[in-house]
């Protein structure tokens, strides 16, 4: 299951990658001959979109690395080190064509229409689209936030590419203003995506706890068994896109070592077959 999920991951990046660059080439020759700030916007939002899978292809291979003596659970939190840089990236990127758009909004737009500017918008939205078709199975999958940074950069690009073709589209009856407004639009909403997968990846390397529903989950399991008098402690950790589990139970303190410990075995391998459970550690303590 693994290693189908880092598969999927690496071939999400690998397309990624390949479709960004063709992308990012015609819209650089369209942008820079018609002077479209939306296509211009576009264009940059191509070029972050070649970082983001950039650091999806690295980060999933240094995540999918075995624990090792310097790494004891693993190099799972990768993955949300490099969807952080992502965040990053998009934020920086959409500072700069706010900038732009904003002047072009203040001292005009020489826009050129082009049919070419309709044609590179409509292959846009048809690549992006299978894009994120494809990303967003892998995600549902996986659950890898590498893959949901992915999804939601593919999709956002369907979204933007469309309004810049709505802008092509007013320029074609001398409306110029659009293109202005579109690639104002388009800056923000590169930020406000950025900021969200920062803000995600951050709350998971800040070791957030596992959500509720998981943890009635786990502590369910724990409560069946009629030997725990009760449930002391429980904390968790995030492991990449697992968690680990500490739990502390309650026992007759009559009872014998051998069988605490029995116990204490069977619920850390009831607990590690849940598909969020990275591993299990039990202590026991006697009342």
């Amino acid at each position: 299951m693994e290693t189908e999920r880092f598969t999927m991951t690496k071939k999400a990046g690998i397309y990624g990658i390949i479709g960004n660059i063709l992308l990012l080439i015609m819209k650089s020759i369209i942008g820079f001959f018609t002077h479209s700030q939306a296509m211009i916007a576009d264009t940059f939002n191509s070029a972050g979109d070649i970082f983001a899978s950039l650091m999806t292809f690295i980060g999933n291979k240094i995540a999918s690395e075995p624990n090792d003596e310097d790494h004891n659970f693993g190099h799972g939190k990768a993955e949300y080190i490099f969807s952080m840089f992502i965040g990053i990236s998009m934020i920086l990127v959409s500072a700069k064509l706010l900038y732009d758009s904003a002047m072009s909004l203040i001292l005009g737009n020489d826009l050129q229409f082009s049919w070419f500017l309709l044609i590179v918008c409509v292959i846009t939205i048809i690549t992006k689209l299978i894009l994120y078709l494809y990303t967003k199975r892998a995600y549902k999958l996986h659950k890898n936030i590498l893959l949901e940074a992915n999804m939601k950069d593919h999709r956002n690009d369907c979204i933007i590419t469309s309004f810049t073709l709505l802008s092509s589209i007013f320029s074609l009856f001398g409306i110029f203003l659009i293109d202005s407004i579109v690639g104002f639009g388009i800056s923000i909403w590169i930020c406000y995506t950025g900021i969200t997968i920062f803000m995600e990846s951050y709350r998971i390397l800040m070791d957030i706890s596992i959500d509720e529903k998981s943890k009635d989950i786990i502590l369910n399991l724990a409560r069946a068994y009629s030997e725990i008098k009760s449930i002391r402690n429980f904390s968790s950790s995030p492991v990449g896109a697992k968690h680990m589990i500490f739990l502390t139970i309650c026992v007759d303190g009559n009872m014998s070592t051998f069988d605490s410990h029995h116990l204490a075995d069977d619920l850390e391998n009831k607990v590690n077959e849940l598909d969020f459970v990275y591993k299990t550690i039990v202590h026991v303590d006697p009342v």
